[in-house]
Formats: structure tokens, C-alpha cells, sequence
């Protein structure tokens, strides 16, 4: 009795931080950027810099990493990050979440916006595959494509028994997650920095990109929906078997060395078949265009753009240079 009262009390102290620090957070009525009507639900994208090329950066599935690289690519070019609905500043968009309808939305965002082509995009691990379908549907739009630890449905859509055990157990934790941050569990994990111990890697960034980065996560909405794009992973894939000939669109693919990095955290995750999908996928991504190129991130788990994105910037200039 004593022991569940003292968690009924822990629990009610966290929902009550949480709702206090969500009420008070500075980025609630202003967010970085702009938030665009997309009709009845807003979209918030963020751009910095000058260029005749614009970046447009997709994140990965449930990260909102181009706030770790924004300042980086501003320097050499314009871009533009965006978050997916029910990500970051978004709203939560009311259809489908699958590449075929994220990139018909972004294509909406970009001209409500009135973000000009050309554009050079770039995607981070899933954003990958909105990327390349956004260069089928309007090639005429894209100057270039980067991917960082790319996903291809050759891979994606033939997991083996225990991969495919690996996918429930993430759309799983992702739901789970769900109630971890309405009770705010998940707001007091990133108050006491325990992001940070996981990943090490994320302490070279400033406490105020930290910040723009975290208080997505803190939110219901954030999990809900990448346990949505989780589920309609294989939807996703479907649709890009029409996006595997670009003709000779400049791209560039990042390799990452391997999926996860071995530590305490994920010692009971299939690490060894996690990089042969990954080297399985790697290999189809250069056949989508003529003129394609990878680039090795030697010290780089999946997450390049945490682990090294200096190679990411390099890969922006290069293309930024040769166009």
C-alpha cells in the first residue's frame, strides 16, 4: 500500500512538472520558424542563410536532427528544416503517415512557404525515402540528393524473423512512450540528462539546440507519431519501387560503419543483422542514379548527423560547389 501511494505521488509530481514546464516553455507561442497553414493544421518550418540552392533537410523516423545541423549548412547555402506533422512546432497532420503523403505535403509546404527551387535534399535514415520520392514526382525541382544511412525497400520490405521481432519491439516502446511522456517521465529523463549519458555525442551541441531538440520528444504526439510511420513502414517502401531510376541526378550516400554502436544499452539487439540489412540496403541505394557516390563515415553509427556531422556538411558543399 505504502509503495504504491509513494508512485501514485511520484507520478502525480512529474504530470505536474510537466504540464508546468510545457506551459512555460519559452518556444510554445514561438517557435523558431514559421508555422504554415497547410488548411485546418499548421507545419512549422525553419530556414536560415542565402544561396541560389536551397537545402531542404527531412529528418529521421522520429528525430528532428536538422536543428543539429541547421546553423552548419547556413553557412554555405540557405535551408530549410522542417518537422513532419506531429513532430516539433507541428501539428498533427490528419492524413496518412507514408512517404507518397509526407511528400505531397512538403511540395504544399515548400510553395505556401514560397521556398524556391532549386532545392538539394537531404535525408536522414527514413527522411531518405521522402527525399527520393520528392525527386520522382518533381525532378525538375532537385539539384541533388544526400543520404545519410539511407533506407531501400530491397532491404526494408524482407526482414528476416528476427529483425521483424526488432520492428515490434521499437512500435511497442514507441506507444509505450506515449504514457511516459504524458506523465512526464520522458521531460524528467532529459532534465537529468540522461539522453546525454546514452549518447555521449550529443554534448557537443549547445543546451539551446539541445533544447529545441529534447521538448519534441517530451510530448504525447512526438511517440504517437512515430509509432504511426513505424506502422506504415512497409506502406512506405511500397511506394518508392517507382522511385529506383533518377537518371543521373547528382547523389551522394553516407555510409554509415554500423547500425549501433556496441554498448550496455543495446547488448540484446541483433547488432550483426542490423548491418548486413543495412550493407544489403547501401548497395541498392547507388543503383537509384547514374551518378551516385558513397562516402564512408568511419566513426558514425546510424546516427551520422550526431556522430559526425562534419561529413554531412562536406557532402552539402561538394554538391553545392560542382552545381
Amino acid at each position: 500500500m505504502i509503495n504504491e501511494l509513494i508512485q501514485f505521488i511520484f507520478l502525480g509530481i512529474t504530470t505536474s512538472y510537466h504540464v508546468w514546464a510545457s506551459w512555460r516553455d519559452p518556444y510554445r507561442k514561438n517557435p523558431p520558424g514559421q508555422l504554415i497553414d497547410m488548411g485546418g493544421y499548421n507545419l512549422h518550418i525553419y530556414c536560415q542563410g542565402q544561396g541560389d540552392i536551397t537545402v531542404i533537410l527531412d529528418h529521421s523516423l522520429g528525430g528532428i536532427d536538422g536543428y543539429f545541423l541547421i546553423e552548419d549548412i547556413a553557412k554555405i547555402t540557405k535551408v530549410c528544416i522542417y518537422d513532419r506533422g506531429g513532430y516539433g512546432w507541428s501539428d498533427a497532420s490528419p492524413k496518412k503517415r507514408c512517404s507518397q503523403v509526407i511528400v505531397q505535403e512538403l511540395d504544399e509546404l515548400l510553395q505556401r512557404a514560397n521556398i524556391q527551387p532549386p532545392y538539394l535534399l537531404v535525408g536522414d535514415s527514413f527522411g531518405s525515402y521522402n527525399m527520393r520520392l520528392y525527386a520522382h514526382y518533381f525532378p525538375e525541382k532537385v539539384r541533388g540528393l544526400i543520404f545519410t544511412d539511407g533506407l531501400h525497400e530491397e532491404g526494408m520490405l524482407t526482414l528476416s524473423p528476427q529483425l521483424k521481432l526488432l520492428k515490434l519491439f521499437f512500435i511497442s516502446g514507441f506507444f509505450l512512450s506515449i504514457f511516459g511522456s504524458i506523465l512526464g517521465l520522458v521531460r524528467l529523463l532529459g532534465t537529468l540528462k540522461i539522453f546525454e549519458l546514452i549518447k555521449p555525442e550529443l554534448k557537443q551541441f549547445s543546451p539551446t539546440i539541445l533544447a529545441k531538440v529534447k521538448r519534441s520528444f517530451y510530448h504525447y504526439q512526438h511517440w504517437l507519431t512515430m509509432g504511426q510511420e513505424m506502422i506504415n513502414l512497409d506502406l512506405s517502401g511500397q511506394q518508392m519501387r517507382k522511385a529506383n531510376d533518377l537518371g543521373d541526378l547528382p547523389l551522394i550516400s553516407i555510409k554509415a560503419k554500423t547500425f549501433f554502436k556496441s554498448s550496455p544499452w543495446n547488448f540484446y539487439l541483433p547488432l550483426k543483422a542490423a548491418d548486413q540489412l543495412r550493407d544489403k540496403m547501401q548497395i541498392a541505394i547507388l543503383n537509384i542514379s547514374s551518378n551516385s557516390q558513397q562516402i564512408q563515415a568511419y566513426n558514425s553509427s546510424h546516427f551520422v548527423w550526431i556522430d559526425e556531422p562534419e561529413i554531412i556538411i562536406s557532402a552539402i558543399k561538394q554538391l553545392i560547389d560542382n552545381s
